[in-house]
C-alpha cells in the first residue's frame, strides 16, 4: 500500500507527514444450510458437528431451525473459510449420496 505524504509549511520549513491508513477488515459471510426432504436429520447434525465444530445441542438446534424454516445459519466467517466449509459439506453430501445444500450469503457490514 503506497501512502502519499501530506506537505505543509510551518515557519518557512516544509514538513512532510505520512498518513496512516487502517487496513480494511475482511468481509464476513454467513454459511447457510438448506432443508430438503431427503437428507436425514442425524446426517445434518453430524455435518454441523464435523465441519462447523458445533456441540451436539447447537447442531440439533440449527438442524431443527433449517427443518422448520427452510434454512439456518451455521456461522459467519471470512470468505475463504466460508468457501472451504461449503465445499466440505458438499463433498460429504456427495460421498453419502444426499442432496444436502449449503451456500454463502453476504452479511451486513458494521
Amino acid at each position: 500500500m503506497t501512502e502519499k505524504p501530506i506537505q505543509r509549511e510551518e515557519d518557512g520549513v516544509l514538513i512532510l507527514e505520512r498518513t496512516k491508513k487502517k487496513p480494511k477488515k475482511p468481509g464476513k459471510y454467513a454459511v447457510v444450510i438448506l432443508n430438503d426432504d431427503y437428507t436425514p436429520r442425524d446426517f445434518v447434525v453430524w455435518i454441523l458437528q464435523t465441519v462447523f465444530h458445533k456441540s451436539h445441542g447447537d447442531a440439533n438446534r440449527i438442524m431443527l431451525e433449517a427443518h422448520t424454516t427452510g434454512k439456518a445459519m451455521c456461522g459467519v466467517f471470512p470468505l475463504d473459510l466460508a468457501k472451504t466449509m461449503v465445499t466440505e459439506v458438499r463433498n460429504f453430501a456427495d460421498q453419502y449420496e444426499y442432496p444436502l445444500e449449503c451456500r454463502i450469503e453476504a452479511t451486513q457490514e458494521e
